[in-house]
């Protein structure tokens, strides 16, 4: 992982940034050797999930992508608000996203002990 100096409100901190965009032949590629699948066949199945992901979400539900995490959709109204609840309408809504929360365990505490698509170990270098 990289980060550079970056200075705010006086103070010093370091930013995280990345180096370059990976594309999906990698990621298809790479999925290929840790299996049985083709590369043209893991790519296909990877151009299809956007839109699976999407039209799913689109009907009310999360999905769940185990190794992966949980995607939902998210409205955001920005302050639109109305004076009473006989005015809410859909219409209100500015902006809608897509959330995203990685896959976690948790110990007999409860307590999250590990994020599966974070790292265990990073190496910080200055660029």
């Amino acid at each position: 992982m990289f980060y550079k100096k970056q200075k705010l409100r006086g103070k010093w901190y370091p930013r995280s940034f990345t180096v370059d965009t990976i594309d999906t032949k990698e990621v298809a590629r790479r999925l290929s050797l840790m299996s049985t699948v083709t590369v043209g066949d893991t790519y296909a199945v990877l151009l299809g999930l956007g839109e699976v992901l999407g039209e799913l979400m689109s009907m009310g539900n999360s999905v769940k992508l185990d190794g992966l995490g949980t995607f939902y959709l998210v409205g955001n109204a920005n302050g639109e608000g109305v004076d009473t609840p006989e005015e809410v309408s859909p219409k209100q809504f500015k902006k809608l996203t897509v959330a995203f929360i990685p896959e976690y365990h948790r110990s007999q505490k409860r307590q999250v002990t590990e994020k599966t698509i974070v790292p265990k170990r990073v190496e910080w270098t200055e660029m």
